[in-house]
């Protein structure tokens, strides 16, 4: 996870605590923007104004088009996907993606649609850790846990955005500063993330960070994915695989905490090493999936992690990445309540999500791979999701 690069490290860090400050401060005084298109063929970036904070601080938001048609909106509040449109069988485009049509849906409470996730995805037992002798003490936000980075967490900050061309597609680098002891976490961090929409039909996010202070990090995506469209019934036909043949064990559904032992999916409902149904043994999983699985990978490399298929509509989702782990989430607290794009309700069941992560509690479970990163190291993860259809 963590790569030695001192000279990328400070440049990144220097850049994020003096003109990136300045800038996020520019951009969040400047008047809306009207409509701007950059790029060409290959680069094809719509830029909207996407509404306002009650602060008054202008969110803008991006769309990404590939020469196929396909199309991601991606917004500069948490960093947010908004949209992914891609093509079932007979090449009809939809919306795989769960979210809102307005800022004012993702202002209120949800949980956490399309959203960039930091410091630490997913969750960290009794909201403390302790790193170099000293005891850090985070924001408890989940029970007595902290979830996803605490209560303003990554996927609640405004980002800074401009257009970017990797040359595989459009693309799109966002960036976010975050400060010393933010919901209890040390170190200043710098953090980019760069969504591309490549020819090959797949959404690419690579993720770097740099600090000043040793501390812990996760970074993820929260997408919520229908791959029969979204609002369109529950997911529990999907067909999935994973590349994994452990999960971290749990101490119970209520609580989710990892006791620390790697247990075998072998004989159990959470073997998806051969491809079921999402549905076909979700009811022998007390309150639904929500585990980390394991993946074979190791982590480091880019590999294969999951493969999901909708036979109705015959579109194909791969998940790959370097990162060892997967959360697999089978939107077991959506209830209806939420209403979201459309106005369609989001029931039980509506998506799955697919978190690309390290494992939960790593920074309080010492047999777990680690995720402190220092001064001097780069973080860098990359995850993919390929799309396609049979």
């Amino acid at each position: 996870m963590n790569r030695p690069n001192r000279s990328l490290a400070a440049a990144a860090l220097a850049l994020a605590l003096g003109g990136l400050a300045a800038a996020c401060k520019n951009a969040a005084e400047a008047p809306p923007a009207a409509a701007v298109e950059q790029g060409g063929p290959s680069m094809q970036v719509r830029k909207d104004p996407f509404g306002r904070l009650p602060d008054g601080t202008p969110i803008d938001l991006y769309t990404l088009t590939n020469k196929a048609g396909l199309e991601a909106r991606i917004m500069t509040y948490g960093a947010i996907l908004v949209s992914l449109k891609v093509p079932d069988k007979a090449g009809v485009l939809a919306d795989v993606n769960l979210g809102f049509d307005s800022l004012e849906g993702y202002l209120g409470t949800h949980p956490y649609f399309g959203a960039i996730i930091g410091r630490y995805g997913n969750r960290i037992a009794k909201a403390r850790f302790t790193l170099d002798g000293v005891e850090y003490r985070l924001a408890a936000n989940d029970k007595a846990n902290t979830l996803h980075g605490g209560i303003k967490g990554f996927d609640k900050a405004v980002w800074t955005a401009e257009p970017a061309d990797p040359g595989r597609g459009p693309g799109l680098k966002l960036t976010y500063v975050s400060k010393d002891m933010e919901e209890g976490f040390p170190g200043n961090l710098a953090v980019t993330v760069v969504y591309t929409l490549t020819e090959a039909n797949e959404l690419e996010i690579r993720y770097e960070a740099a600090t000043d202070k040793p501390t812990v990090l996760n970074l993820t995506n929260h997408a919520y994915w229908n791959l029969k469209g979204q609002g369109n019934g529950d997911i529990l036909g999907h067909v999935l695989r994973l590349e994994a043949d452990k999960i971290t064990a749990v101490d119970s559904a209520a609580n989710l905490i990892p006791t620390g032992e790697i247990a075998p999916v072998a004989g159990t409902p959470f073997d998806f090493t051969a491809p079921h149904a999402i549905g076909e043994r979700i009811a022998q999983v007390e309150g639904g999936y929500d585990h980390n699985f394991v993946l074979r990978s190791g982590g480091g490399t880019l590999a294969l992690a999951a493969h999901v298929e909708e036979p109705a509509s015959g579109r194909v989702m791969e998940v790959w990445t370097d990162q060892p782990a997967i959360q697999l989430y089978t939107g077991n607290f959506l209830d209806g309540s939420v209403v979201g794009k459309g106005g369609l309700a989001y029931p039980k069941h509506a998506a799955f999500c697919l978190e690309t992560q390290h494992y939960p509690d790593a920074p309080n479970q010492a047999n777990f791979p680690s995720t402190v990163l220092r001064p001097g190291e780069v973080y860098r993860t990359v995850s993919v999701y390929r799309f396609s259809t049979k």
